[in-house]
């Protein structure tokens, strides 16, 4: 357990975009040359990739915070700043991502391009783009807008057509490991497996993936054993083996044992305890030959009355291994493809473009005036310039925010805040 991770909360921010530049031509023989402030660089953006050499999370174990640089100030003479460089984060195929806070999906790193969960902001304008007619010396710029910043859940649920169900100690590991050259640990006791384990697995010229999912026990779907842990990892397999130790050598009812896993199966989800399954009865090379007819009948009409396939094997001496990944091939012609989880609706989070998204409360003496479009305005004031100040306040009086101010009950004389700028309100 200790070396394996398929879920975990992270942070990321994406880089603010750089300032816009307050600058004057300048050059000899050269009268009134002009703003020439130029623009500020954009963030750069974070940006998931899909890693297909990994199958954990494991490289987040010790890093939870991924910070995209910030995009370069501009400069004079028009030159604009550096855009910064995308932060690249690599992750095993299969790995969900969800928002932190509600849990829905945004996106699944599936067969998928790059993804850019976090965009960086943009780039502030320097002076040269606010000079007009009547204002030719500007000394006021835009401040970059700040990049996205989110807290993601990652699950990672792993990419496998068929998945190996059963108890612990039933032989799931042993046949992965004949059918393909995957070598999870193999031992006569319970819970060998920690981690789920993939195997390509070929069948003539044709292949699939097979998962051996770590034993499930009673409880599994409520948190006991290790089940629990990895029931996601079956969640995109199109085809259940169901493997079961038909010998009863640890003096248990193969029957009780189906119908106990596809109980906790139904606990976890309903739509996975609908998926076709195939029993493998397993260690039917050490059945007991007297009872083995009785023993197999049993379990046939078990099977035919839940509409289950059953095959014998020995995965340990291979017997009937073949045949039952022939198949396993054949049914998945016959099923839908592998499950590719759609991104759900989420908030979208755009430049601030309504002034009238105020929200103004009295606080003692004074009155607080907050919004985001007021934000985003005040961002690139330099009010020590009086230019600048004269801009910001023909703004908002454009915009009906005075006038709102004084719906709201703000009176000549009052002190106003709005973020950091404090000033005795008159009109």
């Amino acid at each position: 357990m200790a070396d394996f991770y398929d879920h975990v909360k992270i942070y990321i921010k994406a880089g603010n975009g750089g300032n816009g530049c307050i600058s004057f031509h300048r050059e000899k023989y050269v009268a009134y040359g002009g703003p020439d402030g130029g623009d500020g660089g954009h963030g750069g953006n974070v940006v998931f990739v899909i890693d297909e050499g990994t199958n954990t999370l494991l490289d987040f174990r010790n890093r939870k915070k991924f910070v995209a640089k910030n995009g370069g100030d501009g400069m004079p003479s028009k030159f604009h700043g550096a855009t910064a460089e995308d932060l690249i984060i690599p992750v095993p195929e299969g790995t969900v991502i969800r928002d932190a806070k509600t849990g829905k999906i945004i996106k699944d790193m599936s067969r998928c391009e790059p993804f850019i969960a976090a965009k960086g902001g943009r780039g502030g304008w320097g002076n040269r783009h606010f000079a007009t007619p009547t204002r030719r010396a500007p000394r006021f710029a835009k401040n970059g807008l700040e990049g996205e910043a989110k807290e993601l859940l990652l699950e990672l649920k792993m990419l496998a057509d068929v998945g190996f169900v059963g108890l612990p100690n039933v032989g799931k590991s042993t046949l992965l490991s004949m059918i393909s050259a995957a070598r999870p640990k193999i031992a006569n006791y319970h819970f060998t497996t920690l981690a789920p384990m993939l195997g390509v697995v070929s069948v003539d010229d044709n292949a699939f993936v097979a998962a051996d999912i770590p034993g499930l026990i009673e409880g599994a779907s409520e948190g006991l054993g290790l089940g629990h842990d990895f029931l996601r990892h079956v969640d995109r397999c199109r085809l259940l083996v169901h493997v079961v130790d038909i010998a009863g050598s640890e003096g248990r009812d193969p029957i009780e044992d189906i119908e106990m896993i596809n109980d906790e199966l139904l606990k976890y989800s309903v739509e996975l305890a609908e998926r076709p399954q195939i029993i493998a009865a397993n260690k039917c090379d050490i059945l007991d030959p007297e009872t083995a007819d009785e023993a197999k009948a049993r379990l046939e009409k078990y099977a035919a009355e839940n509409g289950f396939e059953v095959i014998y094997i020995s995965a340990a001496s291979g017997e009937n291994v073949k045949p039952l990944c022939r198949r396993v091939y054949e049914m998945l012609q016959e099923l839908p493809p592998l499950t590719i989880y759609e991104a759900e609706e989420q908030e979208v989070i755009e430049e601030p473009q309504n002034p009238d998204d105020l929200t103004i409360t009295k606080q003692g003496k004074d009155w607080i005036v907050e919004g985001e479009w007021l934000k985003w305005l005040m961002s690139g004031i330099n009010f020590d310039d009086r230019e600048s100040f004269m801009y910001f306040e023909k703004m908002i009086r454009d915009k009906g925010i005075i006038q709102k101010m004084r719906e709201a009950g703000i009176a000549d004389g009052d002190s106003v805040i709005l973020y950091d700028l404090e000033f005795d309100f008159v009109d």
